[in-house]
């Protein structure tokens, strides 16, 4: 009975990787759904033909007037001005996934938000940044990663930078996963295979580079390098994971030289950020195993906090609540909980406050928004009590998508590309809004910028006018 069986799962495998390998050499993938129990298949070798026949049709068009810094004193016709760099970083200012530059058009029409755009991407799960009137993106375009700029308000490719890299995983899927970051007329990219380049934002041309795995002697994880790299002050500061005191690094922005190396922890999928807590300006960051807080000079561990994810899969970014209150969460065990960080003199320890499995973020992060917080309990909305981790409601199923906060309003990015309007209210679960806004699968985090919404996935980008 038992080799019977031991034939039959045999004989499952082979067929599993038969198909994989026929997939493989036909150019096509599977593409699986959040909760992993299905699968699609996909085209990648058609996707990357139309981004090719795309592109080279925008370059027999003209291309768009030049952005001026400045409005000049008198102007015969009405000219585009470059606005302030606002939305330059992962998930916006500070990394909190809000939008406060401007109001929003919260009266959406049935047919949805107006368009200004709408073409193919490369594969990848990276989001946009935006500076100097252009959108930032990571691409997987054949067998590279290509860093790529966008004019935002016509969608035109400006320039792409390509190198020799391509990651895919059987469930994860293709494509890098980091989000560039704009800061000060530089781009800093992170690839799937550990690849930092600084770059032009004007040009594309690279200032430095280099491997942040091979630098760091460490392997690269299941799913990839997904951390956004972090500028604070003079340095670039990523989590290549690993041990050797190398799992958190800080490179000089401007030269791509070393300035502190720290800690052991196997990397997880979350994103470093600069947070004041407790009296103490620091770096926040969780990795496959712990909370932490370290010193920004010198990468000193502060405190830490016992944070384990099934499968090292700590994916969701950490939300300061105030001076000295932080929010965690991750799916599955260990579900969410608050920390109070607090110091005596130079010691600083993590007190838990609260925990449950209440607010349960896979892949995705919470907002804040008037003393509440509004995230995915898996793939349901959820809105809880910070301080005491109640359930305020939970309502309205939009797969494993993405939000962001805007004007005391949800822009929610579902799984399957759709837009939705939702109220941030304690009160109740108010969707007030949705449209399709791209086709695919979409685990990418929208990003808003200057009144303009821009949205991708693995196959499409589009670019929505949410201002008023």
């Amino acid at each position: 009975m038992l080799k019977r069986a031991a034939l039959w799962i045999g004989a499952i495998v082979l067929s599993l990787l038969g198909l994989v390998l026929a997939l493989h050499l036909y150019g096509l993938r599977l593409d699986w759904s959040g909760d992993m129990s299905h699968a699609t298949i996909q085209n990648s070798a058609r996707n990357d033909a139309r981004v090719e026949q795309s592109r080279a049709a925008q370059r027999t068009e003209p291309p768009p007037a030049p952005v001026p810094i400045e409005k000049p004193l008198e102007a015969a016709t009405p000219v585009r001005m470059l606005k302030a760099a606002y939305w330059t970083d992962f998930r916006g200012p500070n990394r909190a996934g809000e939008y406060a530059e401007s109001p929003i058009n919260v009266a959406w029409p049935a047919a949805g938000l107006p368009r200004l755009w709408k073409q193919p991407i490369g594969l990848g799960y990276a989001s946009f940044t935006v500076g100097e009137g252009r959108a930032y993106t990571i691409e997987q375009r054949r067998d590279k990663e290509a860093v790529t700029a966008y004019d935002i308000e016509t969608g035109r490719e400006l320039w792409a930078f390509s190198y020799p890299a391509s990651f895919d995983e059987v469930l994860g899927g293709p494509g890098p996963r980091a989000t560039p970051v704009y800061h000060d007329g530089l781009v800093y990219s992170l690839g799937a295979m550990g690849d930092l380049y600084c770059l032009s934002a004007a040009t594309g041309k690279p200032k430095w580079s280099k491997n942040i795995l091979a630098d760091n002697d460490t392997k690269n994880i299941h799913w990839a390098m997904s951390g956004a790299p972090l500028i604070v002050d003079d340095m670039v500061v990523v989590t290549p994971g690993g041990t050797s005191g190398k799992s958190i690094v800080a490179y000089n922005r401007l030269t791509g030289a070393p300035l502190w190396k720290s800690l052991n922890d196997r990397n997880g999928y979350t994103s470093p950020i600069l947070a004041t807590l407790a009296g103490r300006r620091q770096i926040v960051w969780i990795s496959a195993e712990r909370a932490v807080g370290i010193g920004v000079d010198d990468g000193k561990l502060l405190w830490e906090y016992p944070w384990p994810a099934q499968m090292d899969m700590n994916c969701s970014q950490p939300v300061v609540i105030d001076e000295n209150d932080v929010l965690l969460s991750s799916a599955e065990d260990p579900g969410a909980a608050l920390l109070k960080i607090a110091n005596d003199g130079d010691a600083f320890s993590a007190q838990q406050v609260w925990k449950n499995n209440r607010l349960k973020n896979k892949f995705n992060s919470s907002v804040l928004y008037q003393g509440y917080i509004y995230g995915f309990d898996e793939a349901i909305l959820a809105c809880i009590d910070p301080k005491t981790g109640d359930l305020k409601w939970k309502g309205g199923r939009y797969g494993y998508g993405q939000l962001l906060l805007a004007g005391g309003y949800l822009v929610i990015l579902t799984d399957q590309g759709e837009l939705v309007l939702v109220r941030a209210t304690p009160e109740s679960h108010q969707e007030l809004a949705r449209f399709q806004a791209i086709e695919g699968k979409t685990w990418n985090i929208p990003a808003i910028d200057n009144g303009l919404l821009v949205v991708r996935n693995a196959e499409e980008m589009a670019c929505f006018r949410i201002g008023r």
